[in-house]
């Protein structure tokens, strides 16, 4: 029988310890608070599990995602390396992608956060809605896995 999207997120999720699932349930409640009409693409797959956040459901459109495996839950900004960071709370050396962990979802609306998230917002194209709900989608589940625990 196949499942609904919330039912396989639920299932995704009961396979980390239960202090990090909260966490990430916790940060995705915060990012879906701050961007209501995203639609959450979904990917659980070998090294991470990953929530993209986007104005479509186009996985190129994303511009963040909550990046969580066994260790911790970073807040990933897909286009971070072209952000303003004054305060330089963004992690990572690549062309592109840039991050900041998370100790807990109420970091998500401080506002050193904020301004990096209206930064990015500011230059989405397609810009993201601001009204409505976003959609819940499954986009792929690795058979293999690294361990969640």
């Amino acid at each position: 029988m196949a499942s609904t999207a919330a039912q396989q997120l639920k299932e995704f999720l009961a396979k980390f310890e239960p202090a990090m699932a909260a966490k990430i349930r916790a940060c995705r409640a915060a990012m879906r608070k701050r961007l209501p009409g995203a639609n959450e693409l979904v990917y659980d797959n070998y090294n991470f599990f990953v929530i993209g956040y986007g104005p479509t459901e186009r996985p190129s459109e994303c511009q963040f995602s909550i990046a969580a495996n066994a260790k911790g839950v970073s807040l990933c900004f897909v286009f971070g390396a072209k952000l303003p960071d004054p305060d330089k709370l963004l992690q990572g050396g690549g062309g592109q992608v840039r991050f900041l962990r998370l100790e807990n979802a109420a970091q998500l609306s401080t506002p050193k956060v904020e301004r990096l998230i209206a930064a990015t917002l500011a230059n989405a194209d397609p810009p993201y809605p601001t009204s409505g709900r976003g959609k819940l989608i499954i986009r792929s589940v690795s058979a293999k896995q690294r361990p969640r625990k």
